[in-house]
């Protein structure tokens, strides 16, 4: 786990052997039509916006319920995945499954990032239908792991804590009353390459418990650019 390339970033070191459960984790990312369900159920809360980068109607139309959900938090990511009986993967996770075992820079391998392999390098310019780029499977099959949307992951964010990482079964830093940025993973349709490698770390703001519901803080920040996928136990 962690950088192996010139490109590594502070946070990707050092690289380090992870050992990890089995486990189970979604083959596509969440789509607006999966997400529907959760917040007809009274379980999840609408997107903040409806849109996407450059649809005015996004979430709810029929046209892209087989796309990635964006605009919501990692609160709302979290709440989905509990709804769905199952719970946002780890990084350790997160990477293992896309990654395998050769140390791949990018799911499929290491060629670069290209139209057939991946909705990346702003080609598209938004998100595209899940599943869509089969040359970009990773070793186990799941798809769109570089690109198309970021995606939550369960871990806070901390720069530091590759250094202090357990060997088994890592689960990130401890929650501390500073510390409120959860972990990003895989790059979106916008990123170029260096934003695109596996063991890239990108972060955004997560839930603030200290605060009051009706703040949009307390639920954190979304983004046009992020969605997510489960995962769960074997």
């Amino acid at each position: 786990m962690g950088g192996l390339d010139v490109l590594r970033d502070n946070d990707e070191i050092p690289a380090h052997d992870v050992q990890i459960s089995e486990f189970w984790i979604d083959q596509v990312e969440v789509t607006n039509g999966m997400y529907g369900l959760c917040v007809k159920a009274g379980s999840c809360r609408q997107p903040k916006l409806l849109n996407s980068d450059n649809r005015a109607d996004y979430f709810g139309t029929t046209e892209f319920k087989d796309y990635p959900v964006v605009h919501v938090t990692w609160y709302d990511a979290n709440a989905y995945c509990q709804w769905a009986e199952r719970r946002l993967p780890t990084e350790a996770e997160w990477e293992r499954a896309a990654r395998g075992n050769d140390m791949r820079t990018f799911a499929w391998g290491d060629e670069p990032p290209n139209a057939n392999n991946s909705n990346s390098l702003n080609i598209v310019g938004d998100t595209s239908r899940v599943g869509s780029y089969a040359e970009g499977a990773s070793p186990f099959g799941a798809l769109d792991m570089t690109g198309n949307v970021w995606e939550w992951v369960a871990d806070y964010y901390r720069q530091s804590y590759y250094a202090e990482s357990p060997a088994e079964n890592p689960t990130g830093p401890l929650e501390d009353s500073g510390n409120h940025m959860r972990v990003i993973r895989g790059g979106s349709f916008q990123d170029d390459l260096l934003n695109l490698r596996l063991p890239n770390r990108g972060y955004e703001v997560g839930p603030n418990p200290s605060l009051l519901p009706t703040q949009d803080e307390y639920y954190g920040n979304s983004s046009v650019k992020i969605g997510f996928r489960c995962a769960d136990d074997n």
